[in-house]
């Protein structure tokens, strides 16, 4: 069977990225020992850290996610007056240093301003505070999610929800019991891909948050205090957190075979 030429290229070219992106993971995994992992997983602020990074990431896409969702079908079912504009800025976060974010959401919500006051009054804060490192995952995490269900819902055919309207079913019912359900893959992806980033989010979260550390923190300041011998422990169990999520993705998004040739 004859190989084309330029399809040998372009496997030549993706040889390189995958070695590009494979190369540095599989060198630190191969200078780390295996004692170095252990006790770095058995210590306590490590523990500690990676507890608070899953869970303040998982809350914070669950409460802000969730609110997304309903946007994301108005995006995508809608024309109104400068939507284009209001796509633009919902991938904002996408495009400016999450210290930038860090530094936009301290002046929101640091304890001089009112919503910051308000917080206060209610007995927690979030300078310095899980409330904090929520927001700040959020906010430069929430656009992988609203572009995710945007792009399921628009693949949902309205010839479906215009049936079900001329049915006598109110828009609510349509929403609850045929766009999401047709859209779930596209938006339970951007759920795992809104979880997934804030995971990994360091910039913004150090500017509104140092403490509680959380896991990216924690590793730049073992880095900085201790060196890469104290640091790459860290960031290895860390990624392996991190790549359970990337294989779910992978589970629940469509292969390239799947589309029609």
């Amino acid at each position: 069977m004859r190989i084309e030429p330029l399809y040998l290229l372009f496997s030549f070219f993706g040889g390189l990225v995958l070695l590009f992106i494979i190369a540095p993971l599989l060198g630190m995994v191969l200078q780390t020992s295996f004692s170095d992992l252990t006790e770095t997983a058995i210590d306590a602020e490590v523990q500690k850290s990676i507890w608070l990074t899953l869970w303040t990431s998982m809350a914070a896409t669950l409460i802000l996610g969730t609110l997304s969702v309903p946007f994301a079908y108005l995006l995508a079912r809608k024309n109104f007056p400068f939507k284009r504009l209001v796509v633009a800025f919902v991938d904002i976060p996408i495009v400016i240093p999450h210290s930038a974010a860090g530094i936009a959401i301290l002046g929101v919500v640091s304890r001089n301003t009112p919503i910051g006051s308000a917080a206060e009054s209610m007995g927690f804060h979030f300078v310095g505070g899980a409330a904090g490192i929520m927001i700040a995952m959020a906010f430069v995490s929430i656009p992988f999610l609203i572009n995710a269900a945007r792009n399921g819902f628009s693949a949902v055919p309205e010839r479906l929800e215009k049936a079900a309207l001329s049915l006598g079913a109110s828009p609510a019912r349509v929403f609850f019991f045929i766009s999401v359900p047709l859209a779930w893959r596209a938006i339970l992806s951007g759920f795992v891909l809104m979880w997934a980033r804030g995971l990994s989010e360091f910039g913004a979260v150090i500017v509104v948050a140092y403490h509680p550390i959380v896991t990216p923190v924690l590793i730049y300041e073992r880095f900085g205090a201790f060196g890469l011998q104290s640091a790459r422990p860290i960031a290895i169990l860390f990624i392996a957190v991190c790549l359970v999520f990337f294989i779910v993705i992978r589970l629940l998004a469509k292969e390239p075979g799947d589309v029609v040739r």
